[in-house]
């Protein structure tokens, strides 16, 4: 039976060839799709690690980390350029057994500093007053990848002595790098959680699998009722059901084997582009995506095995009863029992409003699951919905074609929803990813704090600044494109427990330069100073009249600066150039912050979020459209026979195009609006149980989109209606 069945899938002539390529193709696009989905999953926890070394002495040693002898001065801090995150440590070894951080061979010695490979092209792009000026000392070398998340990281390791690296903010002395993962320490602050975009990616891997099994199994039925006449013809001859299964599944491992190793092949062309998209912010090394063994292992027998699975299920009819298939039984209707997944599924993800998990990892485990019962409930109502759907179609046709196709589709609903079941899946897919992430990025949006002008702070707190006024503030009023500077000083006697002299604000600013900044507040009648609390006002909330200061412009004086700002035109001129002076005129202190400087890893990492919707949707709808294709083909290749007595008996060709078409179409429309409504409320119950906001909806982009979905499906089958002139001839019917 195996040779037979070899022999069927390879020498079977021009259709079974066809029908192994169709199979591979389908296989090798499921491998290729999650293996690179997988790949991701290990990239975002090798980024991850490489974040470790930057949480030395933030976290403690382990007992996996190295302890040397002699200490060294550790100074780590985060700077900006155009808001781009600089990582920077200030190190001076205590002697010759002090600890070296990844990426580098040796130590920095004092005047010397070390760069990453995107560092250094930024110091030789940008002008030194913007940039190079704060760093002491001349470049010695490049740090390696060892010590990098991302190629594109702005790493720097400068040198100091022992002495003056004492001086330096956050300096300490370490014995040894840390090299804990940050998803494993709770008290890291560099690094993420990546359970939360396990989450993320579990669900993408969900949404993608489906409509891949969904091709997987529509190409495993291309052809299926002549191979179910082929194989219930040989059961009436006296093969056993078994032998008949064997041969089917010999058929099938063929094409899976071929497909599954061309799927390896796939992985390796995407495996590069993947890398960089930088969905959490930063793109990844490319040696970073890649596969455990027992990944390769899940795939390489996982995704056949379903394929084989696929394959016997489809020829269970001829398994149970030969006579079942030469008879042409009309299957069951469905029955509305099968809506109970759906809402099942529903249920679940409302249930988990108030019952969420309190670590990410548990989330993804409550999640996860839920979504997939939704998609498996859509897959399942979705021929009940194609039959009650073309009922009511039937009632009122009023055109043969009409009345044809309905009742087609009422007879066999199940064969009808097959074909756009992958589109109703992208749909589906396409709702939660529009919702979910367009939500999210319109409420860290409306956060964005709103200023008029850019800013540039100087931060003294916790300590006391300097009183008067600094001799910095003129260079910083010389910069094009800074408008002012002014300062915010230290409310007397604010402490944590108790208001300040001047009312409960940690701040007091003079109501002359308030009112040259009505975007920040406004002062009473007569004040001369206001007590405030803090530097910005959120989009769209109201801007605070401050309470006054019982204080006079003289003694405001005297009291420490907590804050210098530099207020400016937003331009990378000015923020970096003030920046730059700020820097170097406080050494001992925390370094300058612009207003954006707060937003944009987190805009960077919603772009990467909407990014990584945009990949589901562009890979899905492909994916649904290419199950589409195969299915009506199929169904032409199936039905040849009966169309051709139709043509016989005068029915004209334009009428059976339009039968194809809405055999087609009305499944399509019907269950595309149940899986756009489900897609959408699956956002919403998402959103409310795991952020507790409420779903935003889809802009025109997103209908344009799924209009645009729509029309290519169109096109899809009409691109297969020509089909239909070829296969039903009249010698169809005579050679049948």
């Amino acid at each position: 039976m195996i040779r037979l069945g070899l022999r069927f899938a390879v020498a079977g002539g021009r259709e079974a060839v066809v029908r192994l390529i169709t199979i591979a193709a389908a296989v090798a696009l499921g491998v290729g799709l999650v293996l690179a989905t997988l790949a991701a999953m290990n990239a975002v926890h090798s980024l991850n690690h490489r974040y470790a070394w930057m949480n030395t002495g933030l976290a403690p040693a382990t007992a996996i980390d190295a302890v040397h002898a002699d200490p060294l001065w550790w100074a780590p801090r985060e700077d900006f350029y155009d808001a781009d995150s600089i990582a920077r440590v200030d190190v001076a070894a205590t002697g010759p057994d002090s600890p070296i951080p990844p990426g580098l061979t040796r130590l920095p010695t004092a005047g010397e500093y070390f760069v990453s490979p995107k560092m250094h092209d930024l110091l030789a792009k940008a002008p030194s007053e913007l940039l190079g000026e704060r760093f002491p000392g001349h470049e010695a070398g490049i740090i390696g990848d060892a010590a990098l998340p991302s190629p594109t990281s702005l790493v720097i390791i400068i040198g100091h002595d022992p002495a003056e690296a004492a001086k330096l903010p956050n300096a300490q002395q370490v014995t040894s790098i840390f090299g804990t993962s940050p998803e494993d320490c709770a008290s890291c602050i560099v690094g993420y959680r990546s359970a939360g975009f396990d989450l993320i990616l579990g669900v993408v891997a969900g949404a993608l699998l489906f409509p891949v099994l969904i091709f997987i199994g529509t190409a495993t039925r291309l052809t299926a009722a002549r191979r179910e006449q082929r194989y219930a013809a040989m059961r009436l001859i006296g093969a056993t059901s078994g032998q008949i299964s064997k041969m089917a599944v010999v058929e099938a491992a063929v094409a899976a084997a071929i497909g599954t190793l061309v799927g390896f092949g796939v992985f390796l062309v995407l495996r590069r582009p993947l890398a960089a998209i930088p969905f959490t912010g930063a793109p990844f090394f490319p040696e970073d995506m890649s596969l455990t063994v027992a990944n390769v292992l899940w795939v390489a027998a996982g995704v056949p095995a379903a394929a084989l699975v696929v394959a016997w299920l489809s020829l269970r009819r001829v398994r149970v009863s030969p006579l079942g298939v030469t008879r042409r039984v009309t299957p069951k209707p469905p029955r509305a029992y099968r809506l109970i997944p759906l809402v099942a599924g529903l249920a679940w993800l409302y249930y988990l409003n108030g019952h969420r998990p309190d670590t990410s990892i548990k989330q993804v485990a409550v999640f996860l699951p839920g979504f997939l019962v939704v998609m498996s409930g859509l897959v399942l109502a979705g021929p009940w919905l194609t039959m009650v759907g073309s009922r009511l179609l039937a009632r009122r046709a009023q055109r043969p074609a009409t009345l044809i196709a309905a009742r087609r589709l009422s007879d066999n609903p199940q064969a009808g929803f097959r074909a756009v079941s992958g589109l109703v899946l992208a749909m589906f897919v396409t709702s939660v990813a529009v919702g979910a992430i367009g939500t999210i990025k319109e409420d860290r949006d409306a956060l964005v704090y709103g200023f008029e002008n850019g800013y540039v702070r100087q931060l003294f707190w916790p300590g006391p600044g300097p009183t008067g006024t600094p001799a910095v503030t003129d260079q910083l009023k010389t910069i094009a494109g800074v408008s002012d500077v002014f300062f915010l000083r230290s409310n007397p006697g604010f402490g944590p427990d108790q208001p300040g002299k001047y009312g409960d604000q940690p701040y007091v600013i003079a109501c002359a330069d308030l009112a040259r900044h009505p975007e920040l507040g406004s002062c009473p009648a007569g004040a001369e100073a206001v007590a405030i609390s803090d530097f910005g006002i959120p989009k769209g909330m109201p801007v605070p009249p401050w309470p006054a200061a019982a204080i006079t412009a003289e003694e405001l004086e005297r009291l420490p600066i907590a804050s210098i700002q530099v207020a400016n035109d937003g331009s990378i001129g000015a923020v970096e150039r003030s920046r730059t002076l700020l820097e170097a005129a406080f050494t001992g202190v925390h370094r300058p912050i612009a207003d954006r400087d707060y937003t944009k890893d987190t805009t960077n990492m919603f772009t990467g979020w909407v990014q990584l919707a945009n990949v589901i949707i562009l890979a899905s709808l492909p994916i649904a459209g290419c199950s589409l294709a195969a299915s009506v083909a199929g169904g032409l290749s199936d039905r040849k026979r009966p169309f051709s007595l139709l043509r016989l008996t005068g029915v004209s060709l334009r009428t059976l195009r339009r039968v194809v078409l809405l055999e087609s179409v009305l499944p399509m429309m019907v269950v595309a609006v149940v899986a756009i409504g489900v897609g959408l409320l699956s956002a919403q119950l998402f959103l409310r149980a795991q952020m507790h906001t409420t779903l935003v909806p889809p802009g025109w982009d997103y209908y344009a989109m799924v209009a645009v979905g729509l029309v290519l499906s169109l096109a899809v089958i009409g691109g297969t209606l020509p089909l239909l002139r070829r296969m039903t001839g009249p010698e169809v019917a005579r050679n049948e």
